[in-house]
């Protein structure tokens, strides 16, 4: 099986992707990329939405609308939730070789 061109995400992508798997403007992204990574990922305003206009080209996020029409909200895609999970398997396979040369 031939890997996703996507992959692997770099930790920065992969903690946006599963920031957004509800709905988040800027702000609140890069709160949740924070949480996610427990203080690990910080990123200004640019880094993001660099990754952003990356993401939305790639289709793996979305724009959804917003009350607030000052603020532009995203959400991860179907595509965007399955390229996450194949990192995330990717992730685990690593993890597993490891601690079998480690015990």
């Amino acid at each position: 099986m031939s890997r996703d061109k996507n992959l692997p995400l770099t930790e920065t992508v992969y903690y946006i992707l599963l920031a957004l798997v509800e709905p988040a403007h800027g702000y609140l992204i890069m709160q949740k990329v924070e949480e996610l990574s427990g203080g690990q990922v910080r990123m200004a305003a640019g880094t993001l939405y660099g990754a952003i206009e990356n993401l939305l080209k790639q289709n793996l996020l979305q724009p959804v609308r917003s009350e607030d029409s000052r603020r532009k909200v995203y959400v991860i895609t179907d595509k965007g939730k399955e390229i996450l999970r194949l990192d995330y398997e990717r992730m685990k396979h690593m993890i597993a070789a490891t601690q079998a040369n480690f015990e």
